[in-house]
């Protein structure tokens, strides 16, 4: 598994050689608060989409930022090591920031995923990946499995 997780300048050159060879990368992001099947559903589509799937996870200060100070529930490490856990993901980075767009910038993905919560005019990236002539594509949001909404969930109990 930690041979899945790479810092984003050690991951630039593993995509770049894997393009030369003529392989599909398929990028996708998110905070992966609560692994939940939401997220398994989302990443064995996008994995279906291409050759490799490179997953960015939120840090934890990115968390707290857009989600509040309650989140994130596990740390980045954590997090990141359980995405690297699962079959269909080949490779996983941390990021800081609001946004992916850095990450997206420097890996120029061919396909850009998110879920199908996000308006693809809203999707951050879309810009850098469409301008190499690459795609960005939603998956079909799975209603009621939400790291939020499960937390919701919980606290109702």
């Amino acid at each position: 598994m930690k041979g899945k997780i790479r810092e984003l300048r050690d991951l630039k050159a593993i995509v770049a050689a894997a393009k030369k060879k003529g392989k599909k990368i398929v990028f996708t992001n998110g905070c992966f608060d609560l692994l939940h099947p939401g997220h398994l559903h989302l990443l064995r589509e996008a994995k279906k989409l291409g050759d490799l799937l490179v997953v960015a996870v939120n840090s934890d200060a990115s968390v707290q930022q857009i989600k509040g100070p309650r989140r994130p529930i596990l740390p980045d490490v954590e997090r990141a090591e359980l995405i690297a856990a699962l079959e269909m993901v080949d490779y996983v980075t941390v990021f800081d920031g609001l946004n992916p767009y850095n990450v997206i910038n420097e890996l120029r993905p061919n396909l850009l995923v998110k879920g199908g919560d996000w308006e693809k005019e809203k999707i951050v990236g879309t810009e850098v990946v469409e301008k190499d002539g690459g795609e960005v594509a939603t998956i079909p949001y799975l209603q009621g499995h939400s790291t939020t909404e499960i937390i919701e969930r919980m606290r109702d109990r």
